[in-house]
């Protein structure tokens, strides 16, 4: 019975090494077209198109040097930094007190505060609705407008107050008898033990307003405002419709490979990010998303 048992573990663990394999080949095959389009010279392009693979030898870098040199790309770049820093602030100092004080089950009117929380989880107000808010409030270009619809995951939200909710409350009992209120409570007792939770829900907000494209698009129209999502589609649509004229004859990149290169750039943060938390991420999400 134990050499079966033993032998039944061996056949699943290698199922699973092969079934993880295969999805790791599905992710990664795509991404190394992307960094070979990317860095592919526009002769051996024109040529032969994309090859699977391009000897280092040959990678160029043009298509990096036409988007960064654009003119207004260091001012994009800083708007995105700025959005995302403002984004990650104001979101996370929404959503931690709301998270908590949710965790708290002696919170007077805590389940219609919780009902009204998850209305707007399944029932979105629309476009339109939002659209004539945000200029009823004077906000067009301005960086609110990308900042404060968006401002309060439900989501986040939840998987927070289930982390909150798993920590002993003994610890927050003790707190309250030397005197402590609520507000120090969660400053001084559930923040210090929450760092995989914030740092986790910290880079969900990061990437989403990094990432955020449709929401300057509409409220966003001063060139000087454009985040770089929004400033790489601009300078992408512009040379497409150029592909066919007079683009290839000044260009010393293809338009594939400007796009490659665009979605390379704005990949490059969050993956200079990720590293560092990364043994956080997989604790807060897994704490925050199972309730015991």
């Amino acid at each position: 019975m134990l050499q079966a048992k033993t032998r039944d573990q061996i056949f699943f663990q290698t199922g699973v090494g092969i079934f993880l394999t295969v999805i790791l080949f599905i992710i990664l095959i795509p991404f190394w077209r992307v960094i070979v389009t990317a860095f592919v010279p526009l002769d051996v392009y024109t040529r032969e198109g994309v090859p699977f693979f391009l000897p280092p030898t040959e990678w160029t870098t043009e298509a990096f040097k036409q988007l960064m040199g654009h003119s207004q790309f260091p001012r994009a770049l800083w708007n995105s930094i700025v959005i995302t820093l403002m984004g990650v602030t104001i979101s996370m100092t929404l959503t931690v007190p709301l998270a908590y004080g949710l965790s708290t089950r002696s919170l007077p009117g805590r389940r219609i505060i919780m009902g009204l929380v998850l209305f707007t989880y399944l029932f979105s107000p629309g476009l339109i609705p939002v659209y004539l808010l945000i200029t009823g409030m004077k906000l067009t270009n301005n960086f609110l407008a990308v900042i404060l619809p968006p401002a309060v995951s439900v989501y986040n939200t939840l998987v927070m107050m289930s982390f909150f909710e798993g920590l002993p409350d003994d610890l927050k009992e003790a707190a309250r008898l030397d005197g402590a209120n609520e507000f120090q409570v969660l400053r001084h007792v559930i923040l210090p033990l929450s760092k995989p939770i914030l740092l986790t829900i910290g880079l969900f907000y990061a990437v989403y307003f990094w990432n955020e494209f449709f929401t300057p698009l509409l409220y966003l129209n001063k060139n000087d405002l454009l985040p770089l999502p929004v400033l790489l589609r601009n300078i992408l649509i512009s040379s497409s419709l150029n592909e066919y004229v007079e683009y290839n004859a000044f260009s010393t990149s293809a338009v594939e490979s400007l796009k490659a290169a665009g979605v390379l750039i704005t990949m490059l943060p969050m993956l200079l990010v990720y590293p560092w938390i990364q043994r956080y991420f997989t604790k807060g999400t897994l704490v925050g998303g199972v309730k015991e």
